[in-house]
């Protein structure tokens, strides 16, 4: 009898989904914990990702004054978006960090159905191959339909509902920023992933680009806008 031959992308995703779930259970409980393990897990993040952010920019630089203007680049950008995670969790509250990783999520998901279901010209195909109108568009609906979720949980954020939409679909078009960013690096460098330290995900880096400047951007709103939000 022959045996049946093992599927590779099954193997894969069954590898990712596992990598998801844990990945999703650590970071939740920290974040509902908040405190020293939520601060010391950001710092471990940070930390990771500017090591391949670092390997990266040794890929990109052609001299060493250029690498360590990408190093110390990347030490600002992501030092920024942790600073703003562990601030927001610690002097606001649980609820705006779940608002922005929330829509960064909620933009992965909507942009990734609806580009596999309509597909259409690409965005940026020199930079990122996958990418089209249509997953962005159903990124930005998906974030702004999130965050229109998030704000009937409060009262005063409710009072706006159409305003939280446009909020989201401007955070889906940062957060595919932040990703097109990284890709571009990583076309540069002539590398697939920023590392390879997540099975089935590639590195850190390739899981929170989309992340990074909608924290900044989000946290910013937040003290400089929305200071008579409560949450």
């Amino acid at each position: 009898m022959t045996e049946p031959t093992p599927n590779p992308k099954a193997s894969d995703l069954k590898v990712r989904v596992l990598s998801a779930l844990v990945m999703v259970a650590v970071a939740g409980v920290a974040l509902w914990q908040g405190g020293w393990l939520f601060s010391g897990l950001m710092a471990i993040v940070a930390v990771t990702a500017l090591w391949e952010w670092r390997a990266l920019s040794r890929k990109l630089g052609r001299s060493s004054l250029t690498v360590w203007i990408w190093t110390i680049s990347g030490m600002l950008y992501i030092g920024a978006a942790m600073a703003c995670l562990i601030f927001l969790r610690d002097h606001i509250g649980l609820a705006p960090v779940i608002w922005l990783l929330g829509a960064v999520i909620a933009t992965d998901v909507g942009a990734y159905f609806t580009g596999r279901s309509i597909g259409g010209p690409k965005i940026a195909p020199s930079i990122s191959p996958s990418k089209t109108w249509s997953g962005l568009a159903g990124g930005m609906v998906a974030a702004g339909l999130f965050c229109v979720a998030m704000a009937t949980q409060f009262q005063d954020a409710a009072s706006f509902i159409g305003a939280q939409f446009a909020i989201g679909a401007v955070l889906a078009v940062i957060a595919q920023t932040g990703d097109f960013l990284e890709s571009g690096m990583k076309r540069k460098a002539g590398v697939k992933d920023s590392s390879a330290l997540i099975p089935g995900h590639g590195g850190v880096l390739d899981r929170i680009d989309g992340m990074l400047p909608v924290v900044i951007v989000g946290t910013l709103g937040l003290l400089l806008i929305f200071k008579s939000i409560k949450f």
